[in-house]
């Protein structure tokens, strides 16, 4: 089925998280107020948009049940879905939306998500116009996940910094010659995301993945590449291969493609 992100109610919600967060870190008081304003205005407890987004949650968020529980739960969750109508949370999507098209460039809607797949999984379930047997496979595939081990949380020790300085020194003397400068700040970001909960890695990799895609496109239109039909079809597999990483969550197979990348569009742009 096709996924339509600006109606997923907890992709937008998402996103204005993502917003905010890159305010704080880029210390942009202004746009931090509007998105925290833009949070409150429209998921504020007694919306719509706010009781569809705790279903989202509550589906997210649990794991290690047992099978009778989680249908249970499934069932539960369906039913005050239908609580709520459909018109109603198009309503509320459709004001946030107008709202976030005046507050942001059009590229928002493309943030970084790590959990879309799940998100856009769980939209599907709550579209009543869906087929009956996507339905029970979606169905289905929820509840397998509600009943997953729940992922271990490794306990770090903390770094000292003395071994960590360390560790960077010879990372810079070992690579410093050979890795750009893109490349080194993705393996580092990559290296050290445990501290943050990998939110400077996700942030790096929202701005890197549009800059390369802006790359690309650029290149793609470009006379030499355009009248070398293998070299197009090529680059154009490159492009949308960097439109799934953006829906993918971060794992050391696309941070390799991306290192592959970044590579690429180098050599290109010399």
């Amino acid at each position: 089925m096709k996924h339509n992100k600006k109606r997923n109610t907890a992709f937008l919600f998402e996103t204005l998280i993502s917003e905010l967060t890159k305010s704080i870190v880029h210390k942009d008081g202004k746009k931090k107020d509007i998105t925290k304003g833009l949070i409150s205005k429209h998921f504020r407890r007694g919306t719509n948009l706010y009781e569809e987004l705790q279903l989202y949650k509550t589906l997210l968020d649990t794991h290690g049940l047992e099978r009778m529980v989680a249908e249970k739960l499934l069932f539960e969750v369906k039913a005050q879905r239908r609580c709520i109508a459909d018109s109603d949370v198009f309503s509320e999507q459709s004001k946030l939306i107008n709202d976030m098209n005046k507050e942001y460039d059009k590229g928002v809607f493309s943030t970084f998500v790590p959990n879309y797949k799940s998100l856009a999984t769980l939209a599907q379930l709550f579209n009543s116009a869906a087929p009956i047997k996507e339905r029970v496979l979606l169905e289905s595939k929820i509840v397998d996940n509600l009943m997953g081990e729940e992922e271990r949380k490794q306990k770090m020790s903390p770094v000292d910094n003395l071994v960590y300085k360390t560790f960077v020194n010879k990372f810079n003397e070992k690579y410093s010659e050979t890795l750009l400068e893109e490349q080194k700040d993705l393996l580092t970001k990559y290296i050290s995301s445990f501290a943050d909960n990998g939110l400077q890695l996700k942030m790096f990799l929202n701005e890197e993945i549009g800059r390369l895609k802006n790359a690309i496109t650029e290149a793609i239109a470009s006379e030499e590449i355009r009248k070398d039909t293998q070299m197009l079809s090529n680059t154009e597999v490159v492009l949308g291969k960097l439109g799934d990483y953006s829906k993918q969550e971060i794992n050391e197979d696309m941070v390799k493609g991306v290192i592959k990348i970044q590579q690429l569009v180098a050599e290109i742009n010399n």
